[in-house]
């Protein structure tokens, strides 16, 4: 098995970020599922404070994946984006959304940001 990858830490301190285990919990798989996971891009990690961790805000009040995030993921990284560039754009504010693409893809705005990210989010 390959190790757990996970990005840099870029992510504004106010982002709650889960733990792999409460990740698990949270999803009723096991925690070598989110391993795997994380392994085929399905979510991004980040190492927080010596602990590996997904952000919270990747999970809709239901407890599931939010529903196009792992499609932006797929489309952001055939774009050639970094893990990290991912995360930086996810997270930063876009005024014509409005806010930041994060909060967009738990709206009804979801399709128009993985259009943006498609046709060039930086």
């Amino acid at each position: 098995m390959s190790a757990i990858p996970y990005s840099n830490d870029v992510l504004p301190d106010s982002v709650t970020v889960l733990p792999l285990p409460d990740v698990a919990d949270l999803l009723g798989l096991s925690v070598t599922r989110v391993h795997q996971m994380l392994r085929e891009h399905q979510l991004i990690a980040v190492r927080r404070d010596g602990v590996i961790a997904v952000p919270k805000e990747f999970f809709d009040s239901t407890g599931e994946i939010a529903k196009h995030l792992t499609g932006l993921i797929t489309v952001m990284r055939d774009g050639k984006y970094t893990d990290e560039e991912i995360l930086e754009w996810i997270y930063t504010e876009d005024e014509s959304l409005p806010g930041r693409p994060i909060d967009a893809l738990h709206g009804d705005l979801a399709r128009e940001v993985i259009r943006r990210a498609a046709a060039d989010p930086f």
